[in-house]
């Protein structure tokens, strides 16, 4: 019966979406297209039938080597162009301001915007705690734990915290692992910067302390077995 209820008891801290019943379906209501913000760097690549001219525009020209570095004002300075206003839009629609801006000046042009230093970093009690770029605008929270080994048996899966910094302002999210409502919650996509941070459990506590008991109990019986070596010497 002991081991039963133990079974059962670690089952509810360590499975995901316990509350998810059989197979189901329902629309994604909560994806919000992420924005560009201050300190973003954007690859901007211009192409037209008049290449020399195009590569005015392109970012692997500008100072920056590794693009257009949204200043705090939620502006890049483009070659041709002064400063554009960027924060706030999507990739999308910095591309189609762009196209509208270099229309004039180019034949045919073609724009593509993307944005370079997306990452998010998961630290914690994980398998492989780090910071992780990501290739593309779109990674929800349990990519990220995924990317990083899942979190480790010990963790608590329902006070995970997101910390996300917005408009100056940074905010900390608890996050419940353990139930689906996950899915339908406004910070199950990820922006640019986010921090997941996974708490050690009781159990992980636990371990620590039993594993520097063991220590130490190793520690003095090698201090009196030197003890005892040294009086036979004598």
């Amino acid at each position: 019966m002991s081991l039963f209820m133990f079974s059962c008891g670690a089952y509810k801290k360590t499975a995901y979406f316990q509350d998810l019943q059989g197979n189901t379906s329902e629309s994604i209501k909560n994806y919000v297209e992420m924005t560009v913000q201050p300190q973003d760097v954007l690859d901007i690549r211009v192409s037209s039938l008049n290449a020399d001219a195009s590569a005015l525009f392109n970012s692997t020209m500008v100072k920056e080597d590794d693009g257009y570095v949204v200043d705090q004002s939620g502006n890049i300075s483009v070659p041709g162009l002064g400063y554009v206003q960027v924060s706030g839009l999507t990739t999308p629609q910095v591309r189609e301001k762009l196209l509208k801006l270099v229309a004039p000046s180019l034949k045919q042009p073609a724009v593509s915007v993307k944005i370079l230093n997306f990452k998010v970093s998961v630290m914690g009690d994980v398998l492989r705690p780090g910071v992780y770029p990501v290739a593309s605008e779109r990674i929800t929270i349990t990519e990220a734990i995924s990317a990083a080994g899942d979190l480790n048996i010990t963790a608590k899966r329902k006070n995970v915290t997101l910390i996300r910094e917005t408009d100056g302002v940074r905010n900390y999210i608890a996050i419940d692992l353990t139930s689906k409502d996950l899915f339908n919650s406004p910070y199950y996509y990820l922006r640019n910067n986010d921090v997941i941070y996974a708490q050690p459990g009781n159990m992980k506590y636990a371990q620590a302390s039993r594993s520097y008991e063991i220590g130490a109990l190793v520690l003095s019986a090698l201090s009196i077995a030197a003890i005892v070596f040294t009086t036979l010497v004598k």
